[in-house]
């Protein structure tokens, strides 16, 4: 649906492969918040869909010598041969205002899965390179993204001198996957160390991604990260 709907459209791709996690429940208090905002909301669910996270061969109908994955989707975008599961998220993905991406923070970035739907779904030639450029100039750009994530650690882990400061761990999100297809990042709503939680703590946790949420919902220029 178009982006010049009277009613704002948030795509959420969440990647955690427990239901009853907290990273799920999380994401659907979030998904809530959204609503009660004014906003449509999509879910995509990779692990309830079984998504296949590999950019391979195998995506392209005739691909003859050497592989070159960005040349071949630049090439499907071109003629429309794109995989259709591929073609039917960067469809959701171009209709959607603002992207938030779900998931637990696994060696200090995204699970694997989510990785590979990025690889996959910004897809060269549909939301950057060919007929687009970067960062300001790439498909994306007018759009919003933000991150929403669990840690395993407490928050005064990530500071200089023990894990490290998250804006530098975030950075290669923010800045080379979202703000380089043209998104405008948000601030990220983390909860950190949520299985170290009582359940009484967990559901003020929830409590604070709501508030959270909505407040980004609200008044999103006011929340932007400053990253570059």
């Amino acid at each position: 649906m178009s982006t010049s709907d009277a009613t704002p459209l948030a795509l959420i791709v969440h990647a955690h492969p427990e239901p009853r996690s907290f990273s799920t429940a999380q994401m659907t208090t979030a998904a809530q918040a959204l609503r009660e905002a004014g906003y449509r909301v999509d879910v995509l669910d990779l692990y309830a869909d079984a998504w296949a996270p590999t950019l391979a061969r195998d995506d392209f109908p005739s691909v003859e010598g050497h592989f070159k994955p960005q040349a071949e989707q630049m090439r499907a975008v071109r003629e429309g041969t794109l995989d259709a599961t591929v073609q039917a998220h960067l469809d959701r993905l171009l209709a959607a205002d603002l992207l938030v991406l779900s998931f637990p923070m696994w060696w200090f970035s995204l699970p694997a899965i989510l990785k590979g739907w990025v690889d996959r779904v910004f897809a060269m030639g549909a939301v950057f390179g060919g007929d687009h450029g970067l960062f300001e100039n790439a498909a994306l750009a007018g759009k919003r993204a933000m991150l929403l994530f669990t840690t395993g650690g407490p928050s005064e882990m990530f500071q200089p001198g023990v894990f490290g400061s998250m804006d530098d761990f975030l950075f290669h999100i923010h800045r080379g996957m979202l703000e380089f297809v043209g998104y405008r990042v948000l601030d990220p709503v983390v909860t950190y160390g949520p299985a170290h939680m009582t359940d009484q703590e967990r559901a003020a946790a929830l409590e604070t991604v709501r508030e959270s949420v909505t407040l980004i919902a609200a008044d999103p220029a006011s929340r932007d990260a400053s990253l570059v």
